[in-house]
């Protein structure tokens, strides 16, 4: 390419993109700003909700005149003011789960469940739906990883499920979002949460930036409608939930479902309770039709094969 050829390509060139000469002309957003890349566009209207985010709240502003004419102001509380009602605490229908749980499930919280692949993580949640929706609670399961088909086929095993419990297949939090204001449940299940993606993350799904920013719209939702959402988070080879750090972080509950697939009983423990005890462990069993059953054991199951000879 020639002298006159390089230059001629400087002129078809597009004029520079300069985020402060756009905030200098106080463009409108960067969508309005010729030349912004779509990251640059994320980016600022992700800065935008994040400096106009109010707790509990969908309005969102740049300014704090902005938020104060649009009516919305924090207020902080006395400790004398919050009142604790026993209808604060739901009752899961499995006694050992109250148990780790803290006495239930409390209303608001965001519980993380961890286990290995087949360890029965869906299966034990979707028993404690079908218990809460007999309960007269409403309940909505969302799966990303089976179809409405494949869960009946799973539900059926437990039994007949009755009352007000809707199941959902989505992977989209937009959808999620709109679903749960739209059906207003008291609990929801999200299987999992390395399923679930934002639109605006440019990242895949079950990245560290999908997980970090699915969590924190989930715990949003959880405190400012008083959901409790029960989240199911794959593990690694390591024995950790997969995601970063901070996912365990950000939620109020975190319990392991642990065992050896191929024996009868599960151990379900708590590592984090904000709302209760670290040092109780629930055991289940599985029956033969293919469900979980909470059991208290006695102590000689654990020493019953000690003294066997070896392969018995």
């Amino acid at each position: 390419m020639g002298i006159s050829g390089r230059t001629a390509w400087r002129k078809e060139r597009q004029p520079h993109f300069s985020a402060r000469s756009a905030d200098t002309n106080h463009q409108n957003g960067w969508d309005s700003v010729p030349g912004a890349e779509p990251g640059i566009r994320w980016w600022r209207s992700r800065w935008q909700r994040r400096q106009g985010s109010v707790h509990g709240t969908h309005e969102w502003g740049g300014q704090p005149a902005q938020r104060a004419a649009a009516g919305i102001q924090a207020k902080p509380s006395l400790l004398s003011e919050i009142d604790i009602e026993e209808q604060d605490r739901i009752s899961t229908g499995f006694k050992e789960l109250d148990r780790v749980l803290g006495d239930g499930i409390v209303a608001g919280s965001l519980v993380l469940v961890g286990g290995d692949p087949g360890i029965g993580k869906s299966t034990i949640l979707l028993q404690v739906c079908r218990n809460l929706a007999g309960a007269g609670r409403k309940v909505l399961y969302i799966s990303g990883e089976e179809s409405l088909k494949q869960i009946k086929m799973r539900a059926n095993r437990i039994g007949t499920v009755e009352g007000d419990l809707k199941f959902l297949c989505e992977t989209s939090l937009e959808r999620i979002e709109h679903a749960i204001d739209t059906e207003a449940p008291h609990i929801a299940v999200i299987d999992s949460i390395q399923t679930m993606y934002r639109e605006e993350i440019g990242s895949a799904p079950g990245s560290v930036s999908q997980v970090r920013e699915s969590t924190g719209i989930l715990m949003q939702i959880a405190k400012s409608r008083g959901i409790a959402i029960f989240v199911v988070g794959h593990v690694t080879k390591e024995g950790v939930v997969a995601g970063p750090r901070v996912l365990e972080h950000m939620v109020d509950t975190v319990l392991y479902f642990e065992g050896d697939r191929n024996a009868s009983y599960r151990i379900l423990r708590s590592v984090k309770n904000r709302f209760g005890s670290t040092n109780e462990i629930g055991v289940f069993e599985m029956q033969e039709q293919g469900w979980w059953r909470w059991r208290i054991l006695p102590s000689t199951c654990w020493t019953a094969g000690r003294n066997r000879p070896p392969a018995q």
